[in-house]
């Protein structure tokens, strides 16, 4: 798959009126998912039908994590979390630049998976990964609005920090040794985000990109869930 292949951004104001804030982010709120209800706790991102597509994939296995070692990049809630101890990796990573994410995270990994493999993470991207991570498996639903909607920083962090933040996750991945040399990445994202830029990050940076999943939600926006690899496999 190659950026022109790809949507541009919708409007910036059809962006803004999509990704407009409720105000519950600093309150504790409820997420019901796979028959379990959740708490998440203020400041943590509540998460949406993206993110529960990438969990609803990962607990069924067409996003394979059953004995292989599984980062989730961004974690919040959890959910992609939940979903990979149920399926029984090998080891979970669950990574987040929010404390409170990865603490609430592991918390309802322990309670809904206990005795599963796992390792919590507070980290920007995999800056402040430990170097002797290697994973075969990494998700990421990334903030990547192409439009700032608040000014919280809280949100800010939860939504829109745009393809810039993908150029850099993209980088570290290139730079380190984390990813298996047959390892899988998938991104979900949204035309609200900037798609081709974030293709060509990856691009450019040696990987292969496919798509695993497009979803036309029929109001404009389409979700794309790519997977991408090291260009040419193992380095």
């Amino acid at each position: 798959m190659t950026p022109q292949e790809l949507p541009a951004p919708l409007p910036a104001e059809t962006v803004s009126a999509l990704n407009r804030p409720d105000g519950t982010l600093h309150t504790t709120r409820t997420r019901h998912w796979n028959g379990w209800d959740l708490e998440v706790p203020p400041g943590v991102f509540r998460p949406g039908l993206t993110s529960e597509m990438i969990a609803d994939r990962v607990l069924s296995g067409e996003i394979e994590t059953r004995g292989r070692r599984y980062l989730a990049m961004g974690c919040g809630l959890g959910l992609e979390v939940i979903a990979a101890g149920v399926r029984g990796a090998a080891h979970t990573y669950a990574v987040d630049v929010h404390p409170a994410s990865v603490e609430t995270a592991v918390g309802h990994l322990d309670r809904l998976a206990g005795g599963t493999a796992r390792t919590g993470i507070v980290a920007d991207l995999l800056d402040g990964v430990p170097d002797s991570t290697v994973v075969d498996v990494v998700t990421f639903n990334p903030p990547a609005v192409s439009v700032r909607v608040d000014d919280d920083p809280d949100v800010v962090r939860n939504v829109c920090e745009g393809a810039p933040l993908l150029e850099r996750f993209f980088a570290q991945l290139a730079e380190r040794d984390v990813l298996a040399p047959d390892g899988e990445v998938f991104v979900i994202a949204s035309n609200t985000a900037d798609l081709p830029a974030l293709v060509d990050s990856a691009l450019r940076h040696g990987f292969d990109a496919g798509l695993a999943l497009r979803h036309d939600w029929g109001d404009g926006v389409i979700t794309h869930l790519f997977r991408f690899t090291r260009a040419g496999g193992a380095r």
